[in-house]
């Protein structure tokens, strides 16, 4: 076959071909047309079937009071905003991070983690209408169109460049990296937003430049206390100490145009409504202590690998060395038995099976399959441990380069086979941390307050931010004050 070459004019038809498939549409929020490979519809379906997965990875927070509270929120100004025929959906995440997202079609999750450090009903109504903002602005669906066209440049640099071909596999992977975030001028469109909607449904939007103080003083302090780190907060939003100042001075406008006089903060409310809250990692689902795992809602434990290292989330629990060359993934199977679900795992992953064994570990039904899975990188050699216990199925994967299978083979099997029932009986009574909020009985600074509640799950001064206050500030006989207990 001779070779083939594309002249100008045929790379230009290829631009007009693709570009067929591309509509423009306005946008709710500026009036504006704007280009959108998305429709209304399919945007909805996108954020519809990308929720479970986040369900899965997080967990839903167990607090039927404050989940209904925020969802009436919601609504209410969801009915107020660009898409008043949008149906939104509301949900709290059990995640002690502290965080606040919203999906394509309106989807809005808040953390608990983030919950426990506002300090108003008129703070949550900033930062919420600050993500339905997300959503009106279609920042979900623009950002997905950068992704596409971007997709659809490299595939015409493809077509037209051997020197881009060689390289279009990396670009690719970045491309999918770049465009999972919103721009900061998103970010700054939807302060503005949540900032009006707040105002419109009668909250002083002047309390959302708070929440951003205390994420200002979290940043000082070196991220959020209780597990919530604020790193993908920061690298991914505004300057907090600038958003505190624009939405300071955005509310005062908003509030100039609104035809009521009358905008409430509701903080006694709001720290009822969150009296109770769990704060930071939650034990019962799971947590290491001495080289241990223990997870006393499902009652297990298992050792650790020395000096590995663990993350544990509602999805399962991943374990690492330090050089990365092995791992170990613990999960739940679907399957009813510990022999279907090896025998599905086997044939999804097209693995070449090296030995197979049953046996009863420590009581428990178990299925064993050493396994071989082919890759482009080069194999990789998988044992796994398949563990009936009661109606669950625990399985565990350890996985390595087929060259380094032997060095960590028995690390893996000294976890696997040391899966067993929950033993350590104080483990079996581990309570959450938890805000309580105190009433103030006579005035004094929050310092000395505070001496009075000690914990060692926070220092006075995460406790200030967390309150919204320093610990200069003096609280008055009658004031509210969270404070931590168990």
């Amino acid at each position: 076959m001779g070779r083939k070459t594309f002249s100008k004019g045929s790379y230009f038809l290829i631009i007009f071909c693709l570009f067929q498939f591309i509509s423009c549409a306005t946008n709710p929020v500026t009036g504006k047309r704007e280009l959108n490979l998305l429709s209304e519809s399919q945007e909805i379906q996108l954020g519809k079937e990308a929720d479970p997965s986040i369900v899965a990875q997080y967990g839903i927070y167990d607090d039927p009071k404050i989940a209904k509270f925020v969802d009436e929120m919601g609504q209410k100004m969801a009915k107020i905003s660009h898409r008043p025929h949008l149906k939104f959906t509301f949900r709290i995440v059990d995640s002690p991070t502290i965080n606040a997202f919203a999906l394509p079609g309106g989807y809005v999750y808040f953390t608990r983690g983030i919950l426990g450090y506002m300090n108003s009903e008129a703070e949550l109504a900033g930062v919420l209408g600050h993500e339905i903002g997300h959503v009106t602005a279609r920042h979900g669906a623009k950002a997905y169109t950068r992704g596409q066209l971007a997709q659809i440049g490299l595939g015409v640099g493809m077509v037209v460049s051997k020197t881009f071909r060689n390289y279009s596999d990396f670009a690719q992977l970045g491309v999918g990296l770049l465009f999972m975030r919103f721009s900061r001028d998103q970010e700054r469109q939807s302060d503005k937003l949540g900032v009006e909607y707040s105002t419109a449904i009668g909250y002083d939007a002047a309390n959302m430049s708070n929440f951003f103080g205390t994420l200002a003083d979290l940043r000082k302090q070196g991220g959020g206390g209780g597990g919530g780190g604020l790193d993908s907060w920061f690298s991914t939003h505004p300057d907090p100490q600038d958003r505190e100042a624009k939405t300071l001075a955005l509310a005062r406008e908003a509030q100039e145009k609104s035809s009521s006089s009358v905008f409430k903060t509701a903080r006694e409310p709001y720290l009822r409504l969150i009296d109770g809250i769990v704060f930071g990692e939650d034990p019962r689902q799971g947590f290491v202590e001495n080289g241990t795992f223990y997870h006393p809602t499902l009652d297990f434990q298992f050792p650790l690998p020395t000096d590995w290292q663990l993350v544990n989330t509602p999805q399962a629990v991943q374990m690492g060395n330090k050089k990365q060359t092995a791992g170990i993934q613990f999960t739940l199977a679907k399957e009813a038995s510990a022999r279907q679900a090896a025998d599905k795992f086997v044939a999804d992953a097209k693995a070449t099976v090296k030995s197979s064994d049953y046996r009863r570990l420590n009581g428990f039904t178990t299925e064993i399959r050493e396994v071989t899975i082919a890759g482009q990188q080069g194999d990789l050699s998988v044992l796994s441990y398949f563990i009936e216990k009661e109606q669950n199925v625990f399985v565990f994967h350890g996985f390595t380069s087929t060259a380094d299978y032997g060095k960590h083979k028995r690390d893996f099997r000294y976890t696997m086979e040391n899966f067993e029932r929950l033993k350590n009986q104080a483990a079996k009574k581990v309570k959450p941390t938890r805000i309580k909020i105190v009433r103030v009985a006579k005035s004094s600074t929050l310092k000395d307050f505070l001496a009075r509640y000690p914990t060692k799950k926070a220092t006075p001064e995460e406790l200030a931010i967390i309150n919204g206050m320093e610990l200069t500030d003096r609280v008055r006989p009658g004031d509210r004050v969270k404070v931590l207990s168990q």
